[in-house]
């Protein structure tokens, strides 16, 4: 009796365990904030968002493949997308992410460029956008690998999220 109590409650705990982790995996410390900003939003009035902790909701449309130190999130509708740095070997984001929906959370940030980087960014996108299918920033099918990479320029600033955690869903 004892013994097949043992074996029914094991079993039970498998059947269940799979249930509850595939709904969504947490990286870093999670999401906590219950209600994201919108990326139109957040990339239409950076200023009013910088150094805050926000949260954005979308798709991944692109994840380092080094070392899962950061990856883009990308709004379906509109193409917009911001890219979700965290610090290398704290998380990790998995490749097979991508083309999953994403929550995440961190400070709202800006990097300052310089006039060379601004024409060696132009000259980089142009020369993405003539690569083969699967290789180039592609905001018309957000699901497809780089979909929404070219992060917006605004006042030759590239907005980023400096990453605190993240919650991918199944």
């Amino acid at each position: 009796m004892r013994r097949t109590f043992v074996i029914g409650l094991g079993l039970s705990f498998f059947l269940v365990l799979p249930v509850a982790a595939g709904d969504a995996v947490s990286y870093g410390d999670g999401v906590t904030i219950a209600k994201a900003v919108p990326m139109e939003k957040l990339l239409g009035s950076p200023d009013e968002y910088l150094g805050k902790t926000v949260r954005v909701d979308g798709v991944i449309t692109g994840v380092c493949k080094k070392r899962g130190c950061w990856m883009q999130v990308t709004d379906p509708e509109t193409g917009n997308g911001v890219r979700i740095k965290v610090e290398d070997g704290v998380i990790v984001f998995p490749y097979t992410a991508m083309g999953k929906k994403a929550s995440a959370e961190g400070v709202f940030d800006a990097i300052t460029l310089t006039p060379e980087q601004v024409e060696a960014r132009a000259e980089q996108q142009a020369a993405e956008h003539k690569h083969a299918e699967g290789e180039s920033c592609d905001k018309e099918d957000p699901k497809k690998e780089g979909a929404g990479c070219d992060a917006p320029v605004q006042d030759n600033r590239i907005f980023m999220i400096k990453g605190t955690g993240a919650t991918i869903y199944s």
